[in-house]
């Protein structure tokens, strides 16, 4: 032992001797636990000299040690340390930068004593100048406090002494290596909430920087840039609103300088803060300044973006009962000196002045409604007094920059801010669409396609679509709404194609149907309607379900009332386009020259096969005049598809393409092609183990329903073949279902409106002749009798309300079973079967009571809110029961009601409340 202390204090002296430096590392091996600390210590303790470059030697080769070790120090030894170095700190002043070295690596332990670090900290501000040190040591003390700030709370603990200690380091700070170490503590002060009752003084010594003309010299080795001093000492200025009485006016100086970076500095460093009301008028001064005699558009950009986040600042303050509104106040001042000059269409100000306008503007709600609320009815107004083209088109672009810079994040509040001018703006566009300067319409349609990418474009588009009723507006009007949808198409927004597709339903719907209409949609809608779906079809991305389906009313609609001869002309387009892959009359035609839509595609895309709900619209909803071309060929590849494709749109659509087809097809070749279809859809049926079992009974209930809406004598052949797959375990639940679709209106075919062949009271016929069946088929069906019931169910509800009441009781048995099948869909349809029903109860409902009563009450317990709904209002029905009859169950009933009372749901409650008011404070049967 005594051998190692000579050891080490011999390696100790040499060092101190300046003899050997590399001693240092021999003495590192403290680290390895050779030596301790401590030793090393006594060891330097018992050389001291009064010689100041001695006694630094040693305290230097300690603290070298110390960057070595520190790491595997103990608490004891850290606390030893310290009050050595605080005590050497009193020293000389060469010993400082090997103490201050020394402490920088005691900083970087884990194991610091309580207190310590707020210690050694007093005894840095008390004892080193630090402005006096050199670079290197300067660095050193900025690193102690980043590192104590990193790992060290109790550092609050010295309260305001700590930043005015702070202060004091930094002041007169030029090295802009040690200013991002000096801004960085800056910014944890701030942010980490640190008392800050020296802010002036923590501003003055930061903002004396600002604005930082730092150039860093050619092959600098440190990598210090402008823009990184820039951002940090930015981010200390605009940390805390404590400084905002401080830097406002030294940005209002800064603005007034002729340096450029000063200007566009101080601008992009304007801030959001709470106490700007003193300098509002200052503020706007030098921001409206900067933009009205701008020479430099970043420094116009730099400005028009402060104006805006000024207003958004200004927009969130809190208002108190006895302050005035410090946005409206600077509101007033913007408007005073812009509003003016967007009457004065010749000077050159009337730009710069909607610019400012247009960065309040989109700031925030309040801001909108204050400014459009004061600006635009002037614009308005001088559209409507000015005859020059070049001035409409002016106005045209300013009140087209205001609606988009009204930026929120509540679609409902932005359709707010135009609510009032709605019908004007739509007024302006329409009138620029009527003129005959290009550049005016030009404009105005990029008003319009701005105005459908708002929330009120809803309401702008169907008012587009509500005047283009006349043949001459037609020809305007579409192809601004073929601009939304081609734009949006690039980007593919469902929303603006479906917006754009409805209000080009609606003009077709509602234009006058004219030769001069009718080419508009033939040369002009539907082939940019195909277009547009065939190029996302083939170049990606895929077009989504609910946009083709918004685009076959559109040409459905327009076909429909085309003249025979265009109707012919866009069926064989239609038609060629589909079996022969002819894309010559589409326009911007880039298509490749084969393309096959109705065949299977390569690795089963569906990409372009369900491009086929396109042609439902456009063979499908012709008048039964018009010939289809090779519809044999149509009919057989629509056949082969709606059979092997395995995607659901796509085999759906091809299924009721055929249908719509077979529905108008003359009785001579119809008999042939049904029973060719049925052999192939039979066969399919048969096999349970076919993959396509779903797509032939898809292909099989449009079919029936194309030939019973026509009363023809096979639609019998295709319904028994539906009544069968009943108790098919597969496709049971399916066709029970379906004839739902078999008693309802298709919206996209087989419906008057296409022109299908539709005979009256086709639904009262159907049930008459195949009710029986479906009792019979109840009674004997072994295991699956819910599919029955459900088929029956969906076929009475469908039934004119007269039918049901009449036919009703002779299935109320099968009815009543229906309540107990578990299947919600048929507990929901039988209900609203029976409501009509109860208003008139005929005697054979009298005599089922009991069981009526029974499954009502079991069905205000089910987990579906719209059947809870629907039992109560059966049950409020029966109250008006002769009273003899329902008087026996009204204690049944009220207790039952008790219980939905307290539904989660407000809807079930309100209507519990109702009907067990009538039979708690009513008579029952009394009414």
């Amino acid at each position: 032992m005594a051998a190692d202390s000579a050891l080490l204090l011999s390696l100790v002296e040499e060092f101190v001797s300046g003899l050997q430096d590399s001693k240092a590392k021999d003495t590192a091996t403290v680290k390895d636990g050779q030596f301790t600390v401590l030793q090393l210590v006594e060891a330097l303790l018992s050389l001291m000299s009064s010689q100041p470059h001695t006694r630094a030697r040693g305290v230097q080769l300690l603290s070298e040690v110390l960057h070595e070790c520190y790491g595997n120090l103990t608490e004891a030894e850290v606390e030893v340390l310290i009050a050595f170095y605080e005590n050497r700190l009193k020293d000389h002043y060469v010993i400082t930068p090997p103490v201050l070295q020394g402490l920088r690596a005691l900083t970087k332990c884990t194991v610091l004593p309580p207190g310590s670090a707020v210690s050694m900290l007093r005894s840095l501000f008390q004892d080193v100048h630090v402005q006096s040190l050199m670079l290197a040591e300067r660095s050193c003390v900025y690193n102690m406090l980043i590192n104590l700030m990193e790992t060290r709370e109790a550092l609050k603990g010295l309260g305001t002494d700590f930043v005015f200690g702070f202060v004091q380091s930094m002041d007169g700070e030029r090295d802009p290596r040690n200013l991002l170490l000096a801004f960085q503590i800056a910014k944890n002060i701030i942010h980490r909430g640190y008392d800050l009752k020296f802010a002036e003084e923590l501003f003055e010594v930061t903002s004396c920087y600002f604005p930082i003309d730092f150039n860093p010299p050619a092959n600098d080795p440190h990598g210090i840039t402008k823009e990184e001093l820039i951002e940090e000492l930015r981010a200390v200025l605009t940390g805390t609103p404590k400084f905002a009485e401080f830097l406002l006016p030294l940005i209002i100086e800064k603005l007034d300088s002729d340096v450029q970076s000063a200007k566009h500095d101080s601008l992009q460093t304007l801030y959001e803060h709470k106490d700007l009301a003193e300098f509002l008028e200052g503020l706007w001064a030098s921001l409206r300044r900067e933009v009205f005699q701008t020479s430099s558009e970043k420094i116009e950009s730099a400005g028009l973006t402060a104006l805006t986040a000024l207003t958004s600042c200004l927009s969130r303050s809190v208002l108190n009962s006895d302050s005035e509104d410090s946005l409206s106040t600077f509101l007033d001042m913007v408007l005073e000196d812009c509003k003016h000059h967007l009457s004065e269409l010749d000077l050159k100000l009337v730009w710069p002045s909607a610019k400012l306008l247009q960065a309040a503007c989109s700031a925030s709600n309040r801001a909108s409604y204050i400014i459009t609320a004061a600006v635009m009815p002037s614009l308005i107004e001088q559209y409507s007094s000015r005859t020059q083209c070049s001035h409409r088109r002016t106005l045209l672009e300013v009140v087209l920059r205001f609606i988009q810079s009204v930026k929120t994040s509540q679609a409902s509040e932005s359709e707010r801010v135009f609510s009032a001018f709605r019908e004007s703006l739509c007024s302006m566009v329409f009138s620029a669409l009527t003129e005959t300067n290009t550049s005016l319409q030009i404009t105005a349609t990029s008003m319009l396609t701005s105005l459908a990418q708002r929330p009120v474009r809803q309401r702008c588009l169907s008012a587009l679509a509500a005047v283009s009723t006349q043949p001459s507006v037609v020809w305007e009007s579409t192809p601004v709404l073929l601009e939304v949808l081609g734009s949006a198409h690039k980007c593919f927004s469902v929303e603006e194609v479906v917006l754009a597709c409805r209000s080009l339903q609606r003009i077709a719907e509602r234009v006058q149907d004219t030769e001069e209409t009718g080419r508009c949609f033939h040369e002009i809608i539907i082939p940019r309607l195909l277009s547009l779906a065939l190029q996302a079809a083939l170049q990606g991305p895929l077009v989504e379900e609910v946009v083709l389906t918004a685009m076959v009313p559109v040409i459905s609609t327009a076909c429909s009332r085309l003249q025979p001869r265009l109707a012919g002309q866009t069926t064989s387009r239609a038609v060629s386009l589909f079996l022969d892959g002819d894309v010559s009359f589409l326009p911007d035609n880039s298509f490749p020259s084969q393309i096959q839509l109705l065949k299977k595609q390569q690795g089963d895309s569906w990409s372009q096969s369900q491009m086929v709900c396109l042609l439902i619209g456009c063979v499908c909803s012709l008048p039964r005049s018009v010939e289809v071309p090779q519809i044999d060929q149509l009919l057989s590849q629509l056949e082969e598809m709606s059979c092997t494709c395995s995607h659901p749109l796509s085999y759906t659509s091809a299924a009721k393409c055929f249908a719509g087809l077979v529905n108008k097809r003359s009785e001579d070749s119809l008999h042939s092609l049904i029973q060719s279809m049925m052999k192939k859809v039979c066969k399919e049926l048969h096999s349970t183990s076919s993959p396509v079992r779903t797509q032939a009974f898809t292909l099989l209930i449009w079919v029936g329903k194309a030939l019973l809406l026509r009363y023809h004598p096979l639609s019998t052949v295709l319904t028994d073949k539906l009544f069968s797959l009943l108790d098919d375990a597969d496709l049971g639940p399916m066709a029970a279902d379906s004839f739902s679709m078999l008693m309802s209106d298709s919206a996209d075919v087989l419906n008057r409106g296409c022109h299908a062949d539709v005979r009256i009271m086709y639904r009262q016929r159907f049930f008459s002749e195949n009710s029986a069946k479906l009792v019979q088929g109840f009674n004997a069906a072994p295991q699956k009798k819910p599919n029955y019931l459900k088929a029956l169910s969906n076929i009475v509800n469908k039934l004119p309300k007269q039918v049901q009441v009449t036919e009703l009781p002779a299935l109320l048995s099968l009815l009543l079973e229906a309540l107990s099948c578990p299947d919600q869909g048929v507990q929901l349809s039988t209900l609203s079967c029976l409501e009509p029903v109860l208003i008139d109860p005929p005697p054979a409902l009298i005599q089922q009571l009991e069981a009526l009563v029974s499954r009502l009450l079991a069905l205000i317990s089910s987990p579906t809110m719209t059947v809870r709904i629907a039992s109560l209002h059966c049950i409020h029905a029966l109250s008006r029961f002769p009273e003899h009859e329902i008087l026996p169950f009204r204690a049944r009933v009220l207790r039952a009601l008790a219980r939905p009372l307290d539904d989660k749901k407000r809807l079930v409650r309100s209507e519990a409340v109702q009907a067990r008011a009538e039979f708690l404070l009513g008579s029952p049967g009394g009414r």
